[in-house]
């Protein structure tokens, strides 16, 4: 990381411009391009860059003008490289799995509402 990179919560367009040497247009030009880019904007309008925004203009720099890869294989290595996690999913139950576990809740609900009927029938005799 650049010496010049200040540990800060966000950084607007111009402080990201100083510590990557990349220029605002080509920056905005960048968001544009690569869908993981995307700082926000204040209530002013101006994008507010966090910290891993900064890391990938970094990256991208370097994807771009060291190795240079083109916009759109910098943007299929960037793809791979953040690709979401696929969502967990609960393993499908049988029909027959489903239909016995709801017998069991409603076995467990009927007797959870006998005991309180029978808590309030006891409450209704004291206060009788």
């Amino acid at each position: 990381m650049d010496s010049r990179f200040p540990d800060k919560l966000f950084y607007r367009i111009g402080d990201v411009s100083e510590i990557t040497g990349i220029k605002p247009h080509i920056l905005r030009y960048w968001e544009a391009e690569f869908s993981a880019l995307h700082p926000r904007k204040n209530e002013a309008g101006q994008r507010v860059y966090e910290r891993r925004d900064v890391e990938l203009v970094i990256e991208i720099k370097k994807l771009l003008y060291e190795q240079r890869y083109t916009i759109s294989g910098a943007k299929k290595f960037l793809a791979q490289r953040y690709k979401p996690a696929p969502k967990k999913s609960s393993p499908a139950k049988a029909p027959g799995e489903m239909s016995a576990a709801l017998k069991m809740c409603r076995q467990e609900l009927q007797g959870l509402l006998a005991l309180l009927d029978r808590n309030g029938a006891k409450t209704k005799r004291r206060t009788e």
